[in-house]
């Protein structure tokens, strides 16, 4: 008796997954991103689409994905050729402009890392404070247990005599 699961993959919804990881690749995105796409697409999980695509289908794309890979590199190495190039040119308001951003970039880094300086020290300060806190508490349990040592040395002694 041969029966078709519920859940079996059918081609259309192969294809879809397949369409999907490879533009995510060419687009520089992860797959994991891509199988989130598609399991919202199909009702499917992501676990399940990354189960089915690395255990099925991707090696009748691999071809498909090295190609995709390539692109993906070539618009990168394209991007950074073009930016370079625009460089060149020295359009003088796109650099008032990045100046004027790295400005804004360094001194929003800098009350960020203030903030997070004085965050730092409130929790150092916290600990110091439980740290003497504890250091009292043993102390008093030290001395405690030296005064338990005391009783049980006369309860010997008086016991004896």
């Amino acid at each position: 008796m041969n029966r078709t699961r519920q859940d079996a993959w059918s081609s259309d919804e192969d294809v879809i997954l397949a369409d999907t990881v490879l533009r995510y690749i060419r687009e520089g995105k992860t797959q994991l991103e891509a199988f989130k796409d598609v399991a919202n697409q199909l009702s499917r999980t992501s676990a399940a689409c990354g189960f089915r695509w690395n255990a099925t289908i991707r090696k009748n794309y691999q071809d498909v994905v090295n190609t995709a890979k390539e692109e993906r590199k070539n618009r990168t190495h394209n991007s950074a050729v073009n930016l370079k190039e625009h460089r060149i040119e020295g359009n003088q308001e796109t650099i008032e402009t990045a100046i004027l951003l790295l400005e804004n970039m360094k001194s929003a880094y800098s009350s960020e890392n203030s903030i997070q300086h004085r965050e730092q020290a409130n929790t150092v300060k916290k600990l110091e404070e439980e740290n003497n806190h504890l250091k009292a508490v043993i102390n008093r349990y030290d001395e405690a247990w030296k005064e338990m040592g005391n009783l049980w040395s006369w309860v010997k002694t008086s016991v004896k005599n």
